[in-house]
């Protein structure tokens, strides 16, 4: 099915094949694309929108000694394909299998890890300072989105890389569909043109004549800004001291590779703007590229399906978030660019003068909302746990120190199954409950989560709901909105010796342990501020406690339980059940609990053990 493809393991074999080949080897990457992540589920839309692009990178440059360093990484399927992935495809995202990212340990030609979005520029910058200072002729190509482009990490990168003389390349690669207008036969031709040798030697052989009139020097940039202003929207990265080329068709095999050969023999910064299509050449995915964005295994030639109907935690958090804002004018609701996974959707369509999505900038979006706070109004902030990392100063200065009512609704907490170390929300109970002035709630369930959801909206300081991916274990939520008593958890099943102390999602699994044990259980409900009397009373009338977190285990809710123990004098064995000192690798989320240790089995064989001991 794949006769050209099939011949490629190593980018120099692609660099064998003659130019008028490309376009029917990209036909055949884009059919295997699609073949492939319809069996093993993935990042679809953006991958099929990629596919000349990457051809014309690794054809044009010397790649692995090129560096290519790809911005959030879920667009580098064909890059895995071409570097001698072909055959590992079918195992992407599962455990033991190909990362959903580029991973330096999979790959020689994977540059740079890259889950997060904005961070291309920085790295690929640090590796062109690199080969300068080693006096290597090795280039450096960043690859980012222009949904990326939004990160203020992004414009950092551009403005410290406009002042250093260094071959860097940024391609920018733009598939917002309102500007495709803009990408046709002129602009090509321009970008062919302003790439070319010629052009860039009667640039520096003008200034070098003009630099002894400095007016005329000044009236000759500013009529070629002028005249690019007219056709191209590069000023603002001639601003930034880049070389602005483009845009460009991004489909267009012949315009990419001429282009590139052409930057390839120029120096200093570079910049090239490159627009695609997402979900080219499939039109599924063409139709709804946010729907194929992330996909599960479907059929080809049906698409996806429905569904599994079930209820998922963000679903909860979307349908309390419209009728909170039904309920409270004051209520805004902002997300990172994450409307879809957050589950602002409807909100959005609902409340569109309370809806904000401020692009890929957590920090932003967090001193936006402290903004919002001090003016009286009540902002939600929806985000996923390892994204709300990136923001944690924010989160302390802007926020915490000055007890602002903020609510954060924290998505992807824990494991996240496919997307692996880079997606994982294992850490944020450990730098929430650090914070002064934070509540930290962990719901068990889908309707305490709703009612957790509320309670933190009624409190006058920073507040976090932090839930899991995915569905959670049928409980219907309930209409009515209570708010919790604050600090109180529950005992949901009383025994003897043993008491299990579970802080959220993992309780179904302490209570099935527990009923084997014969011990208590307690659901915690609040890691911040803890139920201290609870504690106390299950350390008065148990010979063992274990705490249940699906976070690590430094800093996580089990050490607040120690740490109350110690204020309080008591002296009682604590079993700490948790995810470990390491990153867990992506694979199915069952599977990796189970291998953490915190299914039922697990529980039950560690609590055993340390009895035996």
């Amino acid at each position: 099915m794949y006769p050209l493809l099939n011949t490629i393991d190593h980018p120099d074999q692609l660099r064998l094949l003659e130019r008028r080949q490309l376009p029917d080897l990209a036909e055949e990457l884009r059919e295997f694309l699609i073949e492939s992540v319809s069996r093993t589920g993935g990042h679809l839309a953006s991958n099929l929108g990629t596919v000349e692009l990457t051809l014309a990178l690794h054809y044009v440059f010397n790649t692995p000694a090129d560096r290519l360093v790809w911005d959030v990484g879920h667009q580098s399927y064909s890059h895995k394909i071409l570097t001698g992935r072909r055959e590992q495809m079918a195992t992407l995202r599962q455990h033991g299998g190909l990362s959903g990212f580029p991973k330096r340990e999979e790959s020689e030609f994977d540059a740079f890890i890259a889950g997060h979005a904005s961070t291309s520029i920085s790295a690929a910058l640090g590796m062109a300072v690199a080969a300068k200072r080693e006096g290597k002729n090795r280039r450096a190509v960043a690859i980012i989105g222009d949904g990326a482009l939004t990160g203020g990490m992004a414009f950092e990168a551009l403005n410290n890389a406009g002042t250093l003389d260094t071959d860097l390349l940024v391609v920018l690669n733009d598939n917002d569909m309102s500007i495709s207008r803009n990408v046709g036969a002129l602009n090509n031709y321009l970008a062919k043109l302003m790439s070319g040798r010629f052009y860039a030697a009667a640039r520096r052989a003008s200034e070098k004549v003009l630099k002894s009139m400095p007016p005329m020097l000044e009236l000759a940039k500013r009529a070629e800004e002028h005249m690019k202003g007219m056709v191209i929207p590069g000023t603002l990265f001639e601003e930034f001291g880049f070389n602005y080329i483009g845009p460009i068709d991004g489909h267009d095999l012949d315009v990419l590779v001429t282009t590139l050969n052409n930057i390839k023999q120029l120096s200093g910064p570079q910049f090239l703007h490159v627009v695609t299509q997402k979900g080219r050449g499939f039109k599924f995915a063409e139709d709804d590229p946010c729907r194929y964005h992330g996909v599960a295994k479907f059929d080809p030639d049906c698409g996806l399906d429905g569904g599994s109907g079930k209820l998922t935690y963000t679903q909860v958090f979307g349908d309390w978030l419209c009728d909170m804002a039904a309920r409270d004018e004051r209520l805004i609701g902002i997300t990172p660019a994450m409307c879809e996974g957050s589950g602002l959707v409807r909100f959005a369509e609902v409340f569109p003068e309370r809806y904000f999505d401020v692009g890929i900038a957590e920090q932003h979006a967090l001193t936006f909302a402290a903004g919002l706070a001090c003016e009286g109004y009540k902002p939600v902030v929806a985000i996923y746990s390892t994204f709300l990392q990136r923001a944690y100063d924010q989160l302390i200065h802007d926020i915490a120190l000055q007890n602002l009512p903020v609510v954060f609704a924290i998505d992807r907490a824990g494991l996240v199954g496919a997307d692996g170390p880079t997606h994982a929300g294992s850490f944020d109970l450990s730098y929430l409950r650090i914070v002064p002035n934070m509540t930290v709630m962990t719901p068990s369930d889908e309707n305490e989560c709703r009612q957790m959801l509320y309670t933190a909206f009624t409190l006058n300081g920073p507040s976090a709901v932090r839930y899991p991916r995915g569905a959670g274990v049928g409980t219907v939520p309930q209409q009515e909105m209570d708010a919790l008593p604050l600090s109180r958890g529950e005992v949901r099943r009383r025994g003897k010796k043993i008491a299990i102390l579970a802080f959220g999602s993992l309780l179904k699994a302490a209570l099935e342990a527990g009923e084997e044990l014969d011990a208590s259980v307690a659901n915690m409900r609040f890691v911040k501020p803890l139920d201290e009397e609870l504690v106390a009373q299950l350390a008065a009338g148990h010979e063992l406690l274990v705490t249940v977190e699906e976070n690590a285990i430094m800093g996580g809710a089990g050490s607040a339980v120690l740490e109350c123990l110690e204020r309080r004098g008591l002296t009682v064995p604590v079993l700490q059940m948790g995810l470990p000192d390491r990153f867990v690798e992506h694979g199915d989320s069952a599977k990796l609990l189970a291998q953490c240790g915190l299914d039922k089995d697990g529980l039950l064989a560690a609590i055993r053990l340390r009895l035996s001991e």
